[in-house]
């Protein structure tokens, strides 16, 4: 880490002078991350202790309620810290370990999407199957591929940038973002970091995923044009909260490539600032809330445990 840069720390522009609000935008920070701990940490409980939980199913939307409180805690608490700072400074290590800890989750919360559009396919498309090829020995083996290889990809992403030397150290951002801290490089020839940086954050991470989602719909699809009323019904009710899932999170990752390669101060600041923060703060919030309201046997052991009594007419 010393030989590959003097430069010790980078400054996270985005956040400015706030004053007093400084303490408002803390409290309401922390009140949100220790939210999106319980919902998801009830919902991994609930999963764990019901044994008629214990499907694939359930299975991957345990690991992706997992992924998200990893997720916002990527962000979060630094997000705190720089909140009370006054001079938003961020070491050079801490900064790569929150470029690690983003990427990997956002990888990790796109090829989890994409194996329960898998899962969401073969129940819908060939359900008489769906017993001998989803099984539980199946979804623990892809759940623990999924994150080894987003850890080993986004850790071979890194190693290009650690090797960098620095000159710049602005960073117009609330947290570290690989692209950005990239362009503070003070070599002229980093195109095999941005190359890397393409085919393991877009390609890899993000664009492989999205495409493998659209052709399983597309067949999902083209199933329930032909089918009774029954699958439809069936289809609709376990691909709407999958969908929703999908839908927003692809918009809170499109946002913030854009705001990384464009020049997006015509947003207001507090705008540009939450919806940078909405991969990590309102994904997080949204998969518990949609899940475990929309399933039918989660929504019945919340019931039983009272969480969402209160929510029912």
């Amino acid at each position: 880490m010393e030989n590959s840069s003097e430069i010790v720390s980078f400054v996270l522009s985005m956040y400015g002078d706030i004053g007093h609000l400084k303490y408002l935008y803390f409290l309401l920070t922390m009140i949100l991350y220790v939210l999106v701990i319980l919902a998801n940490t009830a919902l991994i409980v609930i999963i764990y202790v019901k044994p008629n939980l214990h499907e694939p199913m359930y299975l991957f939307l345990c690991s992706l309620f997992v992924n998200d409180i990893y997720g916002s805690t990527a962000l979060l608490p630094c997000l705190m810290v720089q909140i009370l700072s006054e001079t938003h400074d961020i070491s050079l290590l801490f900064c790569f370990i929150q470029i690690f800890n983003i990427q990997t989750y956002v990888d990790i919360e796109f090829r989890t999407l994409a194996i329960m559009s898998y899962d969401r396919y073969v129940c819908i498309c060939k359900p008489l199957h769906y017993n001998s090829i989803i099984t539980t020995r199946r979804v623990q083996i892809v759940i623990l591929v999924i994150w080894i290889v987003s850890f080993i990809q986004v850790g071979v992403l890194l190693s290009f940038t650690i090797r960098l030397r620095f000159c710049g150290t602005v960073i117009d951002k609330v947290c570290c973002v690989n692209h950005l801290v990239l362009e503070l490089s003070c070599s002229l020839n980093t195109s095999l970091s941005y190359v890397n940086d393409v085919i393991c954050g877009l390609v890899l991470g993000v664009t492989a995923p999205l495409v493998f989602i659209l052709f399983t719909y597309v067949k999902i699809l083209s199933v329930c044009l032909k089918a009774s009323k029954e699958t439809k019904t069936k289809a609709f009710d376990t691909c709407i909260p999958h969908l929703v899932s999908i839908m927003s999170f692809v918009f809170a990752c499109f946002y913030n490539i854009i705001s990384q390669r464009f020049d997006m101060t015509i947003v207001p600041l507090e705008l540009r600032i939450i919806l940078l923060m909405y991969a990590f703060l309102i994904q997080p919030m949204l998969n518990p809330l949609i899940y475990g309201l929309k399933l039918t046997k989660i929504r019945h052991d919340l019931k039983k445990f009272k969480i969402i009594k209160r929510l029912q007419p």
